[in-house]
């Protein structure tokens, strides 16, 4: 799947691409045939069984897909967090 970019920074990551597409597309076929898969698989239904094995299948892919987007904008979340706090520390330590 070379077609899928595994590697972003934060801007790039932050606007919509053919990645999210794929996420919007397979995170509620996901959520839906693990719901179906868990009550027949209860019900004792072979095919609920097949269903839950193909929703974990598609989770996986759905996580190896969104997930360098995922952690590229949470590494510049925390750098920006980091700095907020220095700031406010710096603006704390004056009102000291």
């Amino acid at each position: 799947m070379a077609w899928i970019k595994r590697k972003w920074t934060a801007e790039e990551a932050d606007k919509w691409t053919k990645e999210d597409v794929l996420a919007f597309i397979i995170s509620p076929l996901v959520y839906f045939l693990l719901a179906l898969g868990g009550v027949l698989s209860l019900l004792f239904f072979w095919y609920g069984w097949v269903i839950l094995g193909a929703a974990v299948v598609l989770l996986i892919i759905l996580l190896w897909i969104i997930d360098p987007k995922l952690k590229a904008l949470s590494k510049d979340y925390e750098k920006k967090q980091k700095q907020y706090l220095e700031d406010v520390e710096k603006i704390s330590r004056w009102e000291e």
